[in-house]
């Protein structure tokens, strides 16, 4: 009996030892499933957060999320404009017409200085506007034409073809760069476009520099303007547009407008998509002359449209839109352009244009006429 006793005692206690043991293992598993499930609920949330953080709207990182990456193809192009329009070949003093070349020639080694190390497109063309910027010979920063009041009030626009985002400022009479505040209101604003005292306003606080309006006005700008005429407005732009060895394309366009212009006036240059366009899928552009007319046909654009839809090479629609369509509307000016190839397109329909052009290649040149 006792043993029987004993027999059992030593069976329930192993059958207690057992469902201990089971109650721990599911213990241990549930512990296990339970930090598990923590932890994929901490990674979503984190991937969550990261995906919010870079999809809301900014300047830096658009909403459609639209891109035209492009591969490493390592030859790069520069082209850039100092203004269409001007006296007919012949009419210009040689020494000044000597003096012309010689900038466009400095500018375009501004900006191949850049592309041929590796640099990219956007910072090339901002540096060669920079430059005729600060060149009095040319109507952009300083040597701007003036206003009715006699005051310069420039306008700019930069693009990057490998994002489609876009900066621009008008109507500003103190930042001694546009274009370097409309890159910056593309990289560290949510706006495109500001105008006025609100865009120097924002350069001053983004530390660009700031001067006094009369920095722009050069002796030769003043003695036109108080010589002036309504048949002889004068007028003129700066741009460049370039694709480095990334195969990314940027443009960019200043301007001081139209000689004698209405106050408050402004043109297509800072306007993205009739002055200055930019789009790794096709071309990037610049124009100069009549702004008016390049709004209302979105000269810019359409350029970048008749290559993407129509299938037209990048030559072709140039001159069908220099001297055909705008010629046709009695319009005067001309474009640089350099599709995603590296080929270039610089028509004009006035008596002159200010070019130049570089490659990786070797091939280089400036022209006027």
């Amino acid at each position: 009996m006792l043993r029987f006793i004993i027999a059992k005692f030593l069976k329930t206690d192993e059958l207690l030892y057992r469902k201990t043991i089971a109650a721990q293992s599911l213990k241990t598993l549930y512990m296990k499933i339970h930090k598990i499930s923590l932890l994929l609920f901490l990674l979503i949330v984190s991937g969550f957060q990261w995906f919010a953080a870079t999809t809301i709207y900014s300047q830096n990182n658009p909403a459609s999320g639209i891109q035209h990456p492009a591969s490493s193809i390592w030859k790069w192009t520069l082209v850039i404009h100092g203004g269409a329009g001007g006296q007919a070949k012949g009419s210009m003093p040689a020494d000044l017409e000597k003096q012309f070349l010689e900038k466009l020639s400095e500018a375009l080694k501004t900006g191949s200085s850049i592309l041929e190390k590796g640099g990219n497109s956007l910072d090339a063309v901002e540096a060669v506007v920079r430059f005729m910027e600060d060149c009095p010979l040319f109507n952009a920063g300083k040597g701007a034409v003036l206003t009715e009041e006699g005051v310069a009030e420039l306008d700019a626009s930069i693009m990057d073809g490998r994002n489609l985002m876009a900066g621009a400022v008008a109507g500003v009479t103190t930042i001694k760069n546009p274009v370097s505040a409309a890159r910056a209101v593309m990289e560290k604003s949510k706006s495109l476009l500001l105008i006025d005292d609100g865009a120097e306003k924002f350069a001053k606080e983004q530390g660009l520099e700031i001067v006094d309006p009369s920095y722009f006005i050069t002796p030769e700008r003043k003695a036109a303007w108080e010589k002036m005429k309504m048949s002889e407005e004068k007028h003129g732009t700066v741009g460049a547009v370039a694709m480095d060895v990334q195969g990314n394309l940027a443009a960019a366009t200043s301007t001081g407008g139209r000689m004698f212009k209405m106050k408050g006036r402004v043109g297509d240059s800072p306007i993205i998509g009739a002055g200055t366009y930019a789009n790794n899928a096709t071309c990037a552009v610049s124009c100069t002359g009549h702004g008016e007319f390049f709004i209302r046909n979105v000269v810019a654009y359409d350029l970048s449209a008749l290559m993407e839809y129509k299938g037209m090479k990048l030559e072709d629609a140039a001159n069908y839109l220099i001297n055909e369509k705008l010629k046709n509307l009695k319009a005067d000016g001309g474009l640089i352009a350099v599709d995603k190839e590296g080929n270039i397109a610089m028509p004009f329909n006035t008596n002159a244009m200010f070019r130049g052009y570089v490659n990786s290649e070797g091939k280089n040149g400036v022209e006027i006429y």
